[in-house]
């Protein structure tokens, strides 16, 4: 069983291919590979196989070439799950078998993908999170009812407390929620992703009808935002920022209930909420508040040195959290222009 090795920027009808997959996820997208090439100029390697006017697999790699870590193959970088595509008719063995042999040529020091679940019998998962999605065709009212209670009294809170929504795909709300994800990333920290990451989010998919940002703001100050993605028929919460002096104002509990209610709104049937680290137990606790359903997602590296699958621990939390909640923002932001490309 053969697979071509294709890049999807190079193939403009890519998507059309892609949207026949139900599974198909903003990140499998030819605008998510170009968000990832422009932004940190990693290689598409896209093992794919087509039938007619279908896509029959998909492993989406991206290589990553640096001075510092090194090459390696990653499905796919800054994506919190972005499992391989396959029908009944193909083995997933054949594909990494094949895989493996364009790593060794291209002396890839390993491969990891991110993935719902084990496709190999012999793997090792190397990290494990907590996932969430929310099936948006019941429709609002009955989602509303399926809420925590502590989740409608903050959406309540909010509703009274003079905010207002905005959902918008303008590079105006970009540049305010970035200035909110700074302070965020602090809050907890760690460096922002440069500016130009955004910028390639809003010029690849929010400027296409592929996202928004919702945004909350308190008498004319934006207090709480969100990016939001979409392909086909489901949506991802992929970045969440606010001002902790207005945390009180429940800002963010209004901004994923206004984007819950805008995607059912506009026919979107599945909303998944990214991953959770199995330590953070306020933000498990938080998207378990909206209904979600929870599953474990399980990350997967492939070492070519040792041929074998590594175990890794989350370095979610560390010493840098320390560092980079004492940085004043503007180094922050440094750090994270000069670190992403690499790590």
């Amino acid at each position: 069983m053969k697979f071509q090795v294709l890049n999807p920027l190079a193939l403009p009808k890519w998507d059309d291919l892609l949207k026949l997959n139900p599974q198909a996820t903003i990140f499998h997208s030819r605008a998510w590979a170009g968000v990832l090439s422009q932004s940190y100029g990693f290689t598409p390697a896209y093992f794919t196989r087509t039938g007619e006017d279908r896509l029959d697999a998909l492993f989406p790699l991206m290589e990553v070439n640096s001075l510092l870590t090194g090459k390696r193959g990653i499905c796919l970088p800054f994506t919190d799950e972005c499992q391989p595509l396959l029908t009944g008719e193909t083995s997933f063995k054949e594909l990494f078998a094949q895989v493996l042999d364009y790593a060794q040529a291209h002396r890839w020091q390993y491969i990891e993908w991110r993935s719902g679940r084990n496709r190999l019998a012999e793997a090792t998962a190397s990290l494990a999170f907590y996932h969430h999605s929310l099936d948006l065709r019941p429709g609002e009212k009955a989602l509303f009812e399926q809420l925590g209670g502590s989740t409608r009294r903050a959406i309540r809170k909010a509703e009274q407390s003079g905010l207002e929504i905005e959902i918008t795909p303008s590079i105006d709300a970009v540049r305010a929620f970035y200035g909110l994800h700074c302070q965020t990333r602090k809050k907890h920290g760690l460096p922002p992703q440069p500016f130009l990451f955004f910028l390639q989010i809003h010029q690849q998919t929010l400027s296409k009808g592929l996202g928004m940002v919702v945004q909350a703001s308190y008498r004319s100050q934006p207090i709480a935002a969100a990016v939001f993605l979409n392909f086909g028929k489901q949506a991802v919460y992929k970045f969440g920022a606010s001002n902790n002096t207005f945390q009180h104002l429940r800002a963010n509990d209004l901004v994923m209930w206004s984007a819950i209610k805008h995607l059912i709104t506009n026919g979107f049937e599945r909303l998944s909420f990214g991953r959770t680290s199995l330590a953070n137990a306020g933000l498990r606790r938080f998207k378990l508040g909206w209904g979600s359903k929870e599953e474990t997602i399980e990350y997967f590296k492939y070492d070519l040195k040792t041929a074998a699958f590594t175990v890794e621990t989350d370095r979610a939390t560390g010493w840098h959290n320390t560092l980079f909640r004492r940085l004043p923002i503007g180094l922050s932001r440094l750090a994270g222009k000069l670190l992403y490309r690499h790590i």
